[in-house]
């Protein structure tokens, strides 16, 4: 019975994502012949208003780790990994002060629906545009393949039911919602995740004072399990090379992440951007400091010694929460799980469909207004969707070892490739195709082989020497290289 009323509120909550997804779908055909299906599946038609931006933003950048991975090494550290951690909370008001107006303007004058889109209008190279797309669909599925099995795993620890069972219960939803419904689907759905991430969040840290007796109690306890728990910088996570790798990478970097991007390309006008910079930093700050301070109150009310931070979040949950509510919690987690997923699911689709197939296999052969092609094009877009998520499902079935640091790779990999296009496309006139591709070649390359080999200069992450190669790399290419033509530079830089 306790395990029926764990999953009964995940029942729910996924079947709720799944109409608003079939909603999404029927209610998008007036807009589809409006805005062309392609505009509307891929961008959202690019209507997206502040609340729902900020969400959107939010939830897929917020993954299981948010959940269950920080808050674990807060459990362990205490109070100092809250401060490091904290860095993350800027991150839509950076991504959408930096990108946001620039990038909006520029999209909506070249028509750009994905990322790449907008790197073959800057470029002008088809190995850019093919470099680029095969960066994101490999990295996309990397990290997807990561959520699947950390959702998978964290639904087994506090249900019960087996690993194949959450698998196949989550990850048949999120894959049928964003196939049906596309980037709008995948919008009003984060929004949804994002309310539900707020409310778990709540939630876990009204029970952790309450089974700990309240705030004094709680900091009386933590004191005797560690004394140094509020010592600013304590244990072996605070080298310097450590903290500028971490801001690095949930920081300065997190530009570079074409999930990210992409959201500065789709909302409706700059209202709607200014509001979602507030918003999303407000809501940041909760579930990131909230789900940090969860995991330094939980030494207060679990046993000492858990040698796996992981299972630390799940652990607490079935100890101190009433059943239903402890579901309610699960959701929040798998919310992040899903929003992750169905935004890197669309992106890799529109990478195949609009980057690939459309721009190389079909471009010229077509005439614009063709309701025949547009019927195919719709076809191939649900059909790439559908199997991008299969093939991820299917290489969740059997996991993977060292889960955290597959994860953590695709991520770097994605800034390493990214970075230097899309930023100094924007702001700088020099930029051309020669530095995009010696950025992206050298950038990743030198990523990959400092993760492998686990080269670390001055206790420095990968991703810190790699930005630095990728960045060096986009100058020298650029100043070496063809210059943009004056249509390029009039286009993005003039009046």
């Amino acid at each position: 019975m306790e395990r029926f009323l764990i999953i009964l509120p995940i029942v729910l909550y996924l079947a709720l994502n799944l109409f608003l997804g079939v909603w999404v779908s029927k209610s998008s055909a007036k807009q589809n012949a409006k805005n062309g299906f392609i505009n509307n599946y891929f961008i959202g038609g690019r209507s997206m208003g502040g609340f729902v931006l900020a969400m959107t933003l939010i939830a897929t950048y917020t993954s299981a780790s948010s959940f269950i991975g920080g808050p674990g090494i807060a459990y362990s550290v205490g109070l100092s990994w809250v401060i490091v951690a904290v860095t993350q909370v800027p991150t839509a008001f950076l991504t959408l002060g930096i990108l946001g107006k620039k990038l909006a303007i520029i999209s909506r004058k070249i028509n750009a629906i994905t990322v790449t889109d907008y790197l073959s209008r800057r470029y002008e190279s088809s190995t850019v545009v093919v470099l680029s797309s095969v960066a994101l669909v490999v990295f996309f599925i990397v990290t997807m393949v990561a959520q699947f099995i950390g959702g998978a795993v964290l639904f087994q620890t506090i249900t019960g039911y087996s690993y194949i069972t959450g698998l196949v219960l989550f990850g048949t939803i999120v894959i049928l919602y964003t196939t049906i419904g596309g980037f709008k689907a995948v919008v009003l759905t984060d929004t949804l995740q994002g309310v539900i991430m707020v409310i778990g969040t709540g939630l876990i840290l009204y029970f952790i004072v309450k089974a700990g007796g309240g705030m004094d109690s709680v900091a009386a306890s933590l004191t005797q399990v560690n004394p140094n728990w509020a010592t600013p910088m304590n244990g072996d996570h605070f080298s310097r090379g450590y903290i500028l790798s971490f801001w690095v990478l949930v920081g300065v970097g997190t530009l570079g992440l074409p999930q990210n991007t992409v959201r500065a390309m789709g909302f409706k006008d700059s209202k709607s951007m200014h509001n979602a910079m507030i918003y999303g930093t407000i809501v940041f700050f909760i579930l990131m400091v909230g789900m940090l301070l969860a995991g330094v109150f939980s030494a207060a009310v679990l046993p000492a010694g858990i040698a796996n931070s992981d299972i630390v979040i799940p652990t607490l949950v079935v100890s101190i929460m009433p059943p239903v509510l402890a579901g309610l919690f699960l959701a929040a987690p798998l919310a992040a799980v899903m929003s992750t997923v169905s935004s890197m699911l669309i992106l890799s689709s529109a990478t195949i469909v609009k980057d690939i197939y459309i721009t190389y296999i079909v471009k010229g052969k077509v005439e614009e207004g063709d309701k025949d092609f547009e019927k195919k094009v719709s076809r191939i877009s649900f059909a790439s969707t559908a199997i991008i998520g299969i093939i991820v499902f299917i290489l969740a079935i059997q996991p993977p070892e060292l889960l955290t640091f597959i994860n953590l790779f695709a991520f770097g990999g994605l800034e390493a490739a990214f970075f230097c296009p899309v930023v100094f496309g924007l702001y700088w006139k020099k930029s051309n195709a020669t530095g995009a591709i010696s950025s992206m070649v050298f950038g990743v390359a030198s990523f990959i082989i400092m993760y492998v080999t686990k080269f670390a200069p001055w206790g420095l992450q990968p991703i810190v020497p790699a930005l630095f190669v990728s960045i060096v790399a986009f100058v020298i290419g650029s100043y070496i290289g063809k210059k943009p033509t004056e249509e390029t530079l009039e286009l993005f830089y003039g009046k």
